[in-house]
């Protein structure tokens, strides 16, 4: 017996003393610290890493390797490829790993489970464009860069700052969450500009598909949207300029002050574009200026500070040219829509140790809108009834907030993330010329969790928020993914997976809808949230490694409690928002992947989408209500048929893009009478090249609607023919 006692405690010392503590440091290309990156540890041959960590401020893991078998470590950070690499047999007390940027069949996001995470195994629809996408396709907002991706259906009204609508699996534009630098700027109830927001030093950009409500809260109903600005990253100071121009009294200009010198990083920017546009009242300005500021307070602490200024000004046209036809119209001359946006973040990044990161975040948004025209012109009426009159309307967003999000790994199998938000909404809102104008308040508070298990080839993806809103009061969203590598192929067929997910998702109402008052409508702060239940299932086929990825998916949305405006007095016209409408929407999406070679790729995708009103008990002929918007009828502006190719080349003296966007015919309506019902399909090809005369200087050329093609994405709006520009940028500094 005592022999058994001492020959186990043998064991154990002997194990103690082959235990060897590894301490690895990830960089960047231009080796800087990469902070919360995740990091496995692989012993031996097996499938199931041995320990799970994040890296430190400094870019630190620590893990505890027992005996000398032969061991692996695995790297993923967001914007960077998957790293490998092998541990020498002699184990080296620090380990230094330089990750490198990822191309097409390496990407690694976090919008999907808010931890990094390779795309393929996040059992959701992510898309990215990574920096040097971005670069090529050189956008001048959002909506140029979204429109190629899969699943995305960009309808703007007009042409260059024109409103501009994103519309996913057959949801409202007012269904997608849009965060920029871990800012939500979105309008409480979902409205978001697309046609506005700058696209200047953007790191990389982030599409997910599908309820995503559990892990973001309100309007993430059918689509998160998620952009960050690049962080500076080289010890010599780095200043990027550049300018522009083109055709329609196009001019651009840009500049930017970057670098990293110890435990503090830095990127300072600016951008100015102007265009004439190519019409009366057609004149387009945005300007920009922003900052990316981190500091690693110590080996464990963090700090990053964004923010970003723009400030817009658009003629608007208003409707006016259907398909070649004004029926009479005229562009309206003086109407002009503005907006002033900020935005600010304060990020606190806490390793304690390998398995516990904690992320404390304050930010605030302020959206100031207003739209005036102050003339009715003569040009804009029917049958001697005009459609313009004077108004000066005003929107006044604010969004305030803190948030705490923690991810633990209890085990190299498990992970879990959870966390806290409290928002403060406060809206003004109503037209100047008509006092008095109206105000809306909400206080919030959002609690969620999530936990993802690797078992085996099957991962679970499950969680559920509770929601606290100062409008609607409480409700919970819950959601459960799954993920099964069903096979994992040889050479040619290389893997192929299966994914599910189902999800249920919440718009709260906007401002106007609960809150505004007389003179035209009653408040009604009772009114319900939104809500999507969400359904979806794919399936991913590899073919020679990662290098082809060809991908399904079918998708099935049942949106309720929509709202909707009843009128009151039939004389008057008063009114009030109430929850009454439901409508469906289901689908198909094929799409494929290819890394032709490191240089070159290529995402192509075809879109089916059917949807119908189900339920819209106010749409009769006896409220005049459109009938493209009775029960039965397909929703506005959901093309059945959509599709995109976007063809990227990446190489070391020049690179370029070719980007194509087809939407099929969809129901739209003039609303004058007119009995124009829908909008034609269309095609848009967009191009952009550049060329590196040196290692400091670079010559580009972008032109979109390359086909000159004339189409509308709204009814009445015309959009804009072929426009190009042409600059060069420069690089003082840097390494």
């Amino acid at each position: 017996m005592w022999f058994s006692r001492l020959f186990a405690c043998l064991l154990i010392l002997s194990a103690a003393a082959s235990a060897a503590e590894i301490k690895i440091r990830v960089l960047d290309p231009q080796s800087a610290a990469v902070v919360g990156a995740k990091v496995e540890l692989f012993q031996a041959d097996l499938d199931q890493p041995a320990s799970v960590g994040f890296t430190s401020a400094e870019g630190m893991v620590v893990f505890t390797v027992e005996g000398s078998g032969k061991c692996s470590i695995r790297v993923f950070a967001a914007g960077f490829a998957a790293e490998i690499s092998n541990l020498p047999q002699s184990q080296p007390e620090l380990l230094t790993i330089r990750l490198r940027l990822a191309s097409a069949d390496e990407t690694v996001v976090v919008t999907a489970t808010r931890t990094p995470v390779p795309a393929d195994a996040t059992a959701a629809d992510v898309e990215t464009l990574n920096a040097g996408q971005l670069q090529a396709m050189n956008p001048i907002a959002s909506e140029d860069a979204l429109r190629f991706l899969p699943g995305a259906v960009v309808n703007s009204a007009g042409q260059r700052g024109g409103r501009s609508g994103l519309f996913v699996e057959g949801g409202d534009s007012r269904y997608n969450k849009v965060i920029v630098d871990g800012v939500v700027v979105d309008e409480p109830g979902g409205t978001f500009d697309f046609g506005t927001l700058p696209l200047t030093e953007s790191d990389r950009l982030e599409f997910v598909r599908g309820a995503q409500s559990t892990l973001y809260g309100s309007d993430a109903m059918t689509s998160v949207m998620q952009i960050w600005t690049r962080t500076g990253n080289t010890h010599t100071p780095e200043l990027r300029f550049g300018a522009d121009g083109g055709n329609l009294g196009t001019a651009n200009g840009y500049a930017s002050l970057s670098g990293a010198n110890g435990r503090f990083d830095y990127n300072v920017f600016g951008n100015q574009f102007n265009t004439m546009g190519q019409g009366p009242n057609d004149a387009y300005s945005n300007s920009l200026e922003g900052a990316n500021l981190g500091l690693a307070l110590n080996d464990k602490v963090s700090l990053r500070l964004r923010t970003r200024h723009d400030n817009s000004v658009t003629g608007v046209q208003g409707e006016w040219n259907f398909g070649g036809q004004t029926f009479g119209l005229l562009p309206d001359l003086d109407q002009r829509a503005r907006q002033n946006n900020i935005l600010s973040s304060m990020e606190v990044m806490v390793a304690n140790n390998s398995r516990w990161t904690q992320q404390f975040t304050g930010y605030e948004s302020n959206e100031k809108r207003t739209n005036a025209d102050s003339i009715a012109d003569p040009g804009r009426s029917i049958s001697g009834f005009s459609v313009d009159s004077p108004f000066n309307t005003i929107g006044n967003f604010n969004r305030a907030g803190v948030e705490y999000q923690g991810n633990y790994v209890e085990r190299s199998w498990a992970q879990t993330t959870f966390g806290y938000r409290f928002e403060d909404e406060n809206g003004f809102f109503g037209d100047l010329d008509s006092p008095p104008i109206d105000h809306g308040l909400r206080l919030n508070h959002e609690i969620y969790g999530q936990q993802m298990l690797t078992l085996g080839r099957l991962t679970i993806v499950a969680g559920a928020r509770f929601v606290h809103n100062g409008g609607f009061g409480n409700t919970g969203v819950p959601r459960i993914a799954l993920a099964l590598q069903a096979l994992r192929g040889g050479r040619f067929f290389s893997g192929t997976r299966l994914r599910f997910a189902y999800a249920t998702g919440i718009k709260e109402p906007r401002f106007d809808e609960s809150f505004a008052g007389p003179p035209f409508s009653i408040p009604n702060p009772n009114l319900l949230p939104e809500r999507n239940r969400n359904f979806e299932a794919g399936i991913q086929q590899n073919f020679l490694g990662p290098k082809f990825t060809v991908k399904a998916t079918y998708f099935n949305n049942l949106f309720k409690n929509q709202i909707e405006f009843a009128t009151v007095d039939p004389v008057t016209f008063v009114g009030q928002y109430v929850n009454l409408n439901k409508s469906f929407a289901q689908g198909a999406e094929a799409e494929i992947q290819a890394q032709i070679s490191p240089r070159v790729s290529v995402n192509t995708s075809y879109t089916y989408t059917s949807t119908q009103i189900l339920d819209a008990p106010l749409c009769t002929p006896a409220n005049f209500c459109d009938p493209t918007l009775a029960a039965g009828e397909p929703l506005l502006l959901r093309p059945k048929h959509s599709a995109t190719t976007l063809l990227t080349y990446a190489g070391t003296r020049w690179g370029g893009s070719i980007a194509g966007s087809f939407v099929g015919r969809r129901v739209d309506s003039d609303f004058f009478g007119f009995g124009i019902n829908h909008v034609a399909g269309y095609v848009r090809v967009d191009m952009g090249g550049w060329y590196a005369v040196n290692s400091r200087v670079t010559a580009y050329v972008n032109i979109q609607n390359a086909l000159d093609k004339s189409y509308e994405e709204v009814t009445g709006y015309p959009s804009l023919g072929v426009n190009f520009r042409a600059g060069m940028r420069f690089r003082i500094g840097g390494e």
